[in-house]
């Protein structure tokens, strides 16, 4: 899974275990729910799983800067972080509106 020789960017390893914390702890989730009939722990999974993830994606990203296997972002990457960074506060924002005005509101 790991190449020994290549160098990853900074904070490769801090998302790759994110993304298979969210996998892993999303099906614990659905469980939880399917199990107490009560849909609001859906999540609960990808919050633990977020939380475990990060967790061992951190301990991942030390060893391999221990061994000088991470370097940082190019100015490339971190436009591309920016821009995605970005990107994520408007889709945030849009769903905080849509949500103050079905629930708060009481638009349909």
């Amino acid at each position: 899974m790991v190449d020994k020789n290549k160098k990853y960017p900074e904070g490769h390893f801090l998302g790759v275990g994110m993304m298979i914390g969210i996998v892993i702890f999303s099906g614990v989730g659905v469980t939880m729910s399917i199990s107490t009939d009560n849909p609001g722990l859906i999540g609960i999974g990808p919050s633990i799983g977020v939380a475990i993830g990060l967790a061992i994606g951190k301990s991942m990203e030390e060893k391999y800067r221990k061994q000088g296997l991470i370097r940082p972002l190019t100015s490339e990457e971190k436009k591309e972080r920016n821009k995605a960074k970005t990107i994520g506060i408007i889709v945030c924002l849009i769903g905080l509106i849509i949500f103050i005005s079905i629930f708060f509101l009481g638009l349909k």
